[in-house]
């Protein structure tokens, strides 16, 4: 196992121009601290609380680059109204001596019309449970302005004091969408082949590129597989994953699931279906997602570095740095993935229960996490923000 002075993972490594004291960082995972789309005090304190742990860079999530990518009203979205909030969330952090990511994303056809006050957009004409409508189909002006708004939200994110920014085009949101061939139905240049599949997800990423300029880090979270018959399979995504280089991606992080079909996949272990339930904002979804919610939110079990046959075909395909996502949850997790090639680790449910886990590696007293994968934190998304409610006293 070697002691903390001979351990890869807690080396020095860089994303293009940007310098990380180690390679484990905060995935982006939802925080639900947003409320009415504003960072909270709750949100940089998270955040700052991981740094002050020894994180090498922690990423904020869900921020959507317009009010019209939003699937519930405590998620945040990109305006300038919010860059002094989000200034103090990247002070706080620098203040720990980490760095600081935000992920940069639109939910498309699952975005809610009772949110945003439009219908969704999506590649096709798609089903959105989440708001009960059927979004429409993108035109040209729209990927247009969609692309222009990631650019913009990048730019905003950079005046932050954000060091890098992720773009998600995983989990089924709207770029994810359009590599899919399950959500991606179209007949025009922006559907049928991959290559035809991959144009609109290049255009926002060749815009954010330019406008942040050729060091700064641009990450692209993917996915390695959506999880279902008919989406993305791991064949396409590393074809993906080379297209995302060659745009000008500075990192990957190799990812799965889709957040409207196999919202699980992409972690694994318990669905805390009633847990879930007393978190929704609404009867109707009370009602449904406890009468349906153990059908239609499938099981996965729980095992350590649970992507990473499929994340190292992606890491074998790319010069530019992977990250591995996905059960990562000790010491030996952390070094098999370094030994595999993999430059960092992205760390999420562990960090929530103990979000100093790294500076205790450091000094030799963590080995492993104890969480056991019963999610309740997820469930605590829509109550007010993660937390790990097995620290509860009365748990």
């Amino acid at each position: 196992m070697g002691t903390p002075a001979t351990l890869k993972v807690l080396t020095p490594t860089r994303i293009d121009g940007l310098s990380l004291r180690n390679r484990i960082i905060r995935t982006a995972a939802f925080e639900g601290m947003c409320r009415g789309g504003v960072p909270s005090d709750a949100l940089r304190d998270h955040h700052a609380a991981l740094a002050q742990g020894g994180v090498a860079m922690t990423t904020v999530a869900y921020c959507s680059v317009s009010e019209d990518g939003r699937t519930y009203g405590h998620q945040m979205w990109m305006r300038e109204a919010i860059v002094p909030a989000l200034r103090g969330i990247t002070d706080a952090v620098h203040a720990g001596g980490a760095a600081a990511s935000i992920q940069l994303g639109h939910c498309g056809y699952f975005a809610s019309s009772k949110v945003t006050g439009e219908r969704p957009i999506a590649p096709s004409r798609a089903l959105n449970l989440y708001g009960l409508s059927f979004s429409r189909p993108m035109t040209g002006a729209d990927m247009t302005r969609v692309a222009a708004d990631f650019a913009r939200s990048a730019r905003l994110a950079a005046e932050a004091g954000f060091d890098a920014v992720e773009l998600h085009a995983g989990h089924g949101y709207l770029l994810s969408q359009f590599l899919s061939p399950f959500t991606n139905r179209r007949v025009d240049e922006h559907g049928g082949s991959l290559e035809n599949r991959l144009r609109f997800p290049l255009a926002v990423l060749g815009a954010v590129r330019d406008s942040l300029g050729p060091e700064f880090p641009v990450i692209v979270k993917m996915n390695l597989e959506d999880g279902f018959d008919g989406g993305l399979e791991i064949d396409e995504a590393v074809q993906a994953a080379r297209a995302f280089e060659e745009g000008g991606a500075s990192a990957l992080v190799a990812s799965g699931g889709f957040v409207s079909k196999t919202p699980f996949y992409m972690m694994r272990g318990n669905v805390p279906v009633l847990e879930m339930v007393k978190g929704q904002d609404s009867w109707v979804r009370q009602v449904g997602l406890f009468l349906f919610g153990r059908i239609f939110v499938q099981t996965y079990p729980y095992e350590d570095l649970f992507f990473l046959d499929k994340a190292r075909l992606v890491r074998a395909a790319v010069r530019i740095p992977v990250v591995l996502v996905g059960g990562v949850t000790s010491v030996a997790g952390m070094e098999r993935a370094m030994s595999e090639g993999f430059e960092l680790v992205a760390v999420g449910r562990a960090l929530v229960k103990e979000p100093d886990l790294v500076a205790r590696l450091a000094r030799g007293e963590w080995q492993a996490s104890d969480c056991d994968h019963c999610n309740r934190c997820v469930a605590e998304m829509d109550r007010g923000g993660v937390r790990c409610v097995c620290l509860d006293s009365d748990v």
